[in-house]
């Protein structure tokens, strides 16, 4: 569970308070395969344990990774800091405008929190969101995952989310392009913590001497 040091605007897609929200934390939640059988509701198996810790009010995330390896990423330009937490696997990796037609060798996924310090209006945290993918996009090009070798590197994975973070008080910026100070900053913390999770990940996977891929 991430602590957001108080009220924060969110934009996301997770699975537990998507869209545009307000809240004080994100919460992880680590699931494995015999968690989710055929007969088990997803959405209410993370509804359930969310209640369990008194967190109904947090956007919560779903993984199959171990939480454990986790990376975080920092960056601070002209006064605006970024940070982002963010889980890594690439199981099933996609292609964008490509999709892989036959079941995926494993289950994955990047899960990342990126909170910035200048509050952002509507148009801004969309506009922050697509610099956050992007700089998430770049650094999975950059590993050269390729589960097809016939076929060019992935591009992300079919279950990414990524939520967008931002003071709810204060004054809030228009914009959060390339252009931007607010934008730099996010794409260069994203890049640090997914660059170290994409090399944590391939790592992993060299070592497993089974074949099995890790999620």
């Amino acid at each position: 569970m991430a602590d957001l040091g108080g009220p924060c605007r969110v934009l996301s897609w997770a699975p537990h308070r998507p869209g545009f929200q307000e809240a004080r934390r994100v919460v992880w939640r680590e699931v494995r395969n015999a968690d989710l059988t055929p007969d088990v509701d997803p959405l209410a198996l993370l509804r359930d344990g969310l209640a369990a810790l008194g967190a109904l009010d947090a956007v919560a995330m779903m993984t199959s990774r171990d939480i454990r390896r986790h990376f975080t990423g920092h960056a601070e330009v002209e006064g605006v800091a970024a940070a982002c937490l963010a889980t890594i696997g690439l199981g099933n990796g996609e292609r964008v405008g490509r999709r892989r037609h036959a079941r995926p060798p494993g289950y994955g996924t990047v899960n990342m929190l990126v909170h910035v310090s200048q509050g952002l209006d509507d148009a801004a945290l969309l506009e922050a969101q697509s610099v956050a993918a992007q700089a998430r996009t770049l650094a999975i090009i950059e590993g050269d995952y390729r589960p097809d070798p016939d076929r060019p590197p992935i591009t992300g994975t079919g279950t990414d989310c990524i939520v967008l973070t931002c003071p709810a008080a204060g004054l809030r910026a228009a914009y959060a392009g390339l252009h931007t100070a607010i934008g730099e900053a996010i794409g260069a913390a994203v890049l640090g913590a997914i660059r170290a999770g994409v090399a944590d990940w391939l790592a992993e996977r060299a070592l497993d001497k089974s074949g099995a891929a890790a999620v």
